[in-house]
């Protein structure tokens, strides 16, 4: 099994910054065989990829809609995965998730690819 605790979400105003966390842990976790990704659920829409990064050594792909504004990163133990977002803007307001899924397919960007989720942090930006 594997788990996975998100920590970070909080309020803040536009154009401010945010650092979420992901730990992933648990017996089924191998830490350099696992893609970690972020979601977000806005209310009322699905699923958006937001980022994703191969625990085995490979460059974060990220979402169209937070490209230059957030940067992901790796620990050295490769089991945390962080989210730094600067230059929030209110529409970056949701609940993020983090996911992982074994290595197999190479890089997806759909939430259903995804087998393990975290319970979620909510993010709100206001103007």
């Amino acid at each position: 099994q594997v788990q996975l605790v998100e920590s970070g979400g909080d309020s803040v105003q536009a154009g401010g910054s945010l650092r979420l966390a992901c730990l992933a842990s648990g017996s089924g976790y191998v830490y350099n065989r696992f893609w970690l990704a972020w979601f977000r659920l806005v209310q009322g829409g699905g699923r958006e990829f937001v980022t994703a990064f191969y625990t085995g050594g490979s460059t974060p792909a990220y979402g169209q809609s937070v490209k230059g504004r957030f940067t992901a990163s790796l620990n050295d133990a490769k089991n945390t995965l962080y989210l730094q977002m600067s230059g929030l803007k209110p529409e970056d307001t949701a609940t993020y998730y983090c996911a992982a899924t074994r290595a197999g397919n190479g890089l997806s960007r759909n939430a259903a690819d995804y087998t393990y989720w975290g319970q979620g942090t909510q993010v709100s930006v206001s103007s």
